[in-house]
């Protein structure tokens, strides 16, 4: 196949990455302010509209699994022009659906296709290009992620106020429309990355159920408001799943995804703090969210949250400034000690809605983009550069688990602890608090166990000989050790 008109264009491929991952990012909390616009235009109860996001952020989490396995087997370019057909026509559909089925099918699809794009396109911007473009590459990853996440509750928040949800989704469907343009434009046909690989059925089944299972479970619980057998059991069996994946998987010789090469100091540290930290701030978040969906106006919550977007910006712009430098794992754990921070000042701001509460959004953007990109790459640098795909497949897999299951847990916690809402908010915070805790002080234990040396990464050696950017010791390695 002929190579498209803007395959030899960075700024081309870095549009491709962002109009194909920022379109869904803002819609998983965008949709959440909207919940009652939506449930009322298409007939569909708020309890019902909750499982849907769940099972919209259980296909994004299991997606990424089911990409890392095509891409193995299958052309990924092709592969890539295929998902973004697919995710432009359930867009479009999103946005006229005449009735829930048609919007819960699109939903959900959406999700899916996010992750199976991911995995498709983001590695191969930081892999295909010189090593100079890596640091830029770095911050965009960042923003993608992070920033649209951090600009959704305040897309959100201002359609409510307008009183429509249809014209955000008309415009994501613009936007896929874009992704899918430059898609061809920069197409460059490349062979797939190892034919000869088994097909991992066992994590493929398991990654589905358990997502599957375990977010219909979160959803369900969040919907009743109740933690009964309908909710409870799906998401304990699913969860179980999860983790009997990555047992499974670092047991096995030949695996889809690196579980076993991960568990030395340094990329475990990093995976540790990404998910902990994804767990704390979108639980955080949308903790806030339900006391400001009562508690203000939209208007009022979309400026509340509009310095975490601010904040993502200015966290991409650093992380990319220091990427070639020693500080990556120092930026980390700045990172996570702002989100604890950020959950201790939310502690003592509530219920007051005003300025404080904006600055603390603030905070916690910069926290969360601080922390979780960052510890994405210390993984990913710390592994072979061919692997990164399955790296990122699998840390994106467990911090979409993490992050989308312990927010809505948190919700429910906080509408059952206490005496009223703001009381069980409170509680439900000091989980964040506890969690975010943790998090900084299980990565830094993880880090230093092995006593790695803050390295400048090698970059040019990761890109070109393949070989990892940095040395990561063994797990414990600098422990003291008995004679014999």
């Amino acid at each position: 196949m002929r190579q498209g008109p803007l395959a030899d264009s960075y700024p081309g491929a870095v549009a491709l990455v962002v109009c194909s991952l920022v379109p869904y990012l803002v819609l998983t909390v965008a949709v959440l302010p909207l919940g009652e616009l939506i449930s009322a235009s298409l007939g569909i109860s708020r309890p019902a509209l909750l499982v849907v996001a769940s099972l919209s952020a259980g296909a994004y989490a299991v997606g990424t699994l089911l990409a890392a396995q095509f891409a193995l087997h299958l052309p990924p370019r092709r592969m890539l022009l295929g998902y973004e057909v697919c995710f432009f026509v359930a867009s479009v559909l999103a946005a006229w659906a005449p009735n829930a089925p048609v919007f819960i099918t699109a939903f959900i699809a959406q999700g899916l296709l996010t992750s199976l794009m991911l995995i498709a396109a983001l590695p191969p911007l930081v892999i295909s290009w010189p090593a100079a473009k890596m640091p830029i590459s770095a911050g965009i990853l960042n923003l993608c992620i992070f920033g649209a996440v951090a600009i959704g509750p305040t897309i959100g928040a201002l359609q409510a106020a307008a009183g429509g949800w249809r014209l955000l989704f008309w415009g994501v469907a613009a936007v896929a429309g874009l992704a899918l343009l430059f898609s061809v434009l920069t197409f460059r046909d490349t062979p797939p990355q190892d034919p000869s690989a088994p097909w991992d059925i066992v994590a493929l089944v398991l990654g589905v159920t358990g997502c599957g299972a375990s977010f219909y479970g979160a959803g369900q619980l969040l919907a009743s408001m109740r933690a009964d057998v309908q909710s409870v059991v799906p998401l304990v069996t699913g969860v179980a799943l999860i983790a009997f994946l990555v047992v499974y998987e670092y047991r096995l010789h030949n695996p889809l995804v690196p579980v076993k090469a991960l568990a030395t100091s340094v990329p475990l540290a990093g995976i540790f703090a990404a998910l902990t930290t994804s767990a704390a701030a979108f639980g955080a978040m949308e903790l806030l969210l339900a006391v400001l969906r009562t508690a203000s106006t939209p208007t009022t919550t979309a400026l509340i949250f509009l310095p975490e977007f601010v904040a993502a910006i200015a966290i991409a712009g650093l992380f990319a400034a220091l990427f070639r430098t020693r500080f990556t794992p120092v930026l980390t754990a700045g990172g996570l000690l702002m989100v604890v921070a950020s959950a201790a000042l939310l502690l003592a701001a509530l219920p007051a809605v005003g300025p404080t509460l904006a600055a603390v959004t603030g905070l916690l953007g910069l926290g969360v983009a601080a922390a979780v990109s960052p510890a994405l790459f210390l993984a990913g640098l710390s592994l072979r550069a061919r692997m990164l795909q399955r790296v990122f497949a699998l840390i994106e897999l467990l911090r979409a688990v993490t992050a989308f299951l312990t927010a809505p847990i948190l919700v429910f916690l906080a509408g059952t602890l206490g005496n009223d809402q703001t009381s069980g908010t409170r509680d439900a915070l000091w989980i964040c608090l506890g969690i975010a805790a943790v998090g900084l002080v299980g990565a830094s234990a993880l880090y230093l166990s092995g006593r790695p040396r803050l390295e400048t990464p090698d970059l040019e050696r990761w890109q070109g000989r393949g070989e990892p950017a940095w040395e990561s010791p063994p797990l414990l390695s600098a422990l003291p050790r008995k004679r014999r």
